[in-house]
């Protein structure tokens, strides 16, 4: 959601520059500043924004210099010199004097509003629709950048995943040996038949086929909604919470000090993509 973009718009008597900055937001959050001359036309502005950026705390910014002779602000000259002449009744100063005193009293100036002329405007919208283009573009470098660091860690995390299923078998051997080292320490004769149920009933309790199963298909489904035209950071936030929901269950379960390093590599890939699944839209 991170972006920035500027265009500078030169008329016969003015300058504008329009910038707009975008940062992370759950929602769509605008903040606009701009000369009172344009602020009829801030409501317009913002949903020229919102059409385009959707989401990101957003400061857009339309600044105005004057660059020719024109201006909307004169000076009153009929309050001026009726100030300067009732000044001159009570005190002793020159008429220089007078005009710094009088000049500061109210209505001493006067700005005229003046309409936005419709030609001028559209030229101002075309800027701000060029301003909004290079965020866009800023967004999409910085989102296909995201994007192959986020199917370098899937894929990491796939790798890892593999690697918890070759050795699952091995960690089942571990613990039934375990046990079986458990009771003999015990020097008690057990039932073998009723050892064996036991046994079987304790290694179900840690089985992990159905989370490493659900895991490779909450892996498979983060790419293919990466790669969808309509995928949205939201959703792919979804998708980590189940792809974490389903890392921790096999690290409680696993009981197995080589599958619980594997499981924290795991959580440490997910970690970092979670840190900027922030940043996308």
């Amino acid at each position: 959601m991170t972006g920035y973009g500027k265009s500078v718009l030169q008329l016969p008597t003015k300058k504008l520059s329009i910038e707009i900055k975008s940062l992370n937001s759950k929602s769509l959050d605008i903040n606009a500043r701009m000369s009172t001359m344009y602020r009829e036309k801030e409501l317009e502005i913002r949903k020229l924004i919102a059409s385009k950026l959707v989401r990101g705390k957003v400061d857009f910014s339309l600044y105005l210099e004057i660059t020719g002779e024109e201006t909307t602000t004169h000076i009153n000259k009929p309050v001026v010199k009726s100030y300067m002449k009732q000044l001159n009744e009570v005190a002793d100063a020159d008429a220089y004097e007078l005009l710094q005193m009088a000049i500061r009293l109210p209505d001493a100036v006067t700005s005229v509003k003046e309409d936005i002329d419709e030609n001028e405007w559209s030229k101002i919208k075309s800027e701000i629709n060029s301003a909004l283009d290079r965020i866009e573009a800023y967004r999409i470098e910085e989102g296909k950048a995201l994007e192959s660091d986020f199917k370098e860690r899937i894929n990491n995390i796939d790798k890892l995943l593999e690697k918890v299923i070759i050795i699952d078998p091995e960690r089942v051997d571990a613990v039934r040996d375990r046990l079986r080292k458990g009771v003999d320490e015990i020097k008690e004769r057990v039932d073998e038949n009723r050892f064996e149920q036991e046994l079987v009933y304790y290694i179900e309790k840690f089985d992990i086929t159905e989370e490493k199963v659900r895991l490779k298909n909450h892996l498979d489904y983060f790419i293919k909604t990466i790669d969808s035209k309509d995928s949205n950071g939201k959703k792919l936030g979804f998708i980590c919470q189940e792809i974490g929901r389903e890392i921790n269950t096999i690290g409680s379960k696993a009981n197995y000090a080589p599958m619980q390093k594997l499981v924290v590599q795991m959580k440490d890939e997910l970690e970092k993509i979670k840190e900027q699944m922030l940043n996308v839209l």
